[in-house]
């Protein structure tokens, strides 16, 4: 069973699913730009075996408020406080796309909050050539004013993004969708490379792996982080 929950974290209401056994270890889903939540639902069952599962919605999101401003940082100051209002020191984290960054600024940032981190197609840190996106019509279930502020951040990232990319400690898993995907995965490989232990995995069936073949993705990266880590009896810090 799926419940949804809110939860309030700097002035900001955070909406999210939460399932799974209270007393099994923590995963936490983010993700891409302009989905929610309810993108990760198909895979809830598969994770849900030994994972509490929790499924943000990032701010401008789906039923999280829409506070009208934007950024990357403050998405990762939003994980942050929604960990530590649910109480949880260290989880294991999914990013796709958007969500991915946010996911690898988190882990090289805090290192200590992070045990295992999965990429699921996910861009590196490198300038590319600006694109204007054009706004579908109707309504739409996230705030149209993030697109432009994150597209600007996307296109010509922090330089220093880059480097910290080598302080990430958590275990890694890159998934990379092949050539029907939109993100070159030249770059995505080298994500792989930047990250210290990390290890690229393709799923060859485009950007959304985990909608298109969602039992693969299960398998693969259910079978990631069921595997003991480096370091296994140590108590991790907050």
């Amino acid at each position: 069973m799926i419940d949804q929950r809110t939860v309030e974290v700097g002035g900001v209401r955070l909406a999210y699913q939460v399932s799974g056994r209270c007393d099994a270890p923590p995963l936490l889903l983010l993700h891409a730009l302009g989905e929610n939540a309810t993108s990760w639902e198909a895979l809830v069952p598969a994770l849900t075996r030994d994972r509490r599962v929790y499924a943000l919605d990032l701010r401008g999101h789906g039923r999280s408020d829409w506070p009208g401003e934007y950024s990357l940082e403050l998405m990762v100051a939003d994980v942050l406080r929604f960990l530590d209002a649910r109480e949880l020191g260290r989880v294991d984290l999914i990013g796709h796309s958007m969500g991915g960054i946010v996911a690898y600024l988190l882990a090289a940032e805090h290192p200590r909050r992070v045990g295992r981190l999965v990429l699921e197609d996910v861009p590196p840190p490198r300038p590319r050539e600006p694109v204007t996106p054009a706004r579908p019509d109707g309504d739409l279930a996230f705030d149209w004013e993030l697109v432009p502020a994150v597209r600007r951040q996307i296109d010509l990232p922090d330089p220093e993004w880059l480097e910290r990319l080598g302080a990430i400690t958590a275990e890694t898993l890159v998934l990379a969708g092949g050539p029907d995907s939109h993100v070159p995965q030249d770059g995505v490989a080298e994500l792989a490379r930047r990250i210290p232990g990390g290890r690229m995995v393709t799923i060859p069936v485009g950007h959304l792996i985990h909608q298109a073949a969602p039992e693969a993705f299960a398998e693969v990266v259910t079978a990631f982080l069921g595997q003991a880590p480096h370091g296994a009896g140590r108590v991790p810090g907050p």
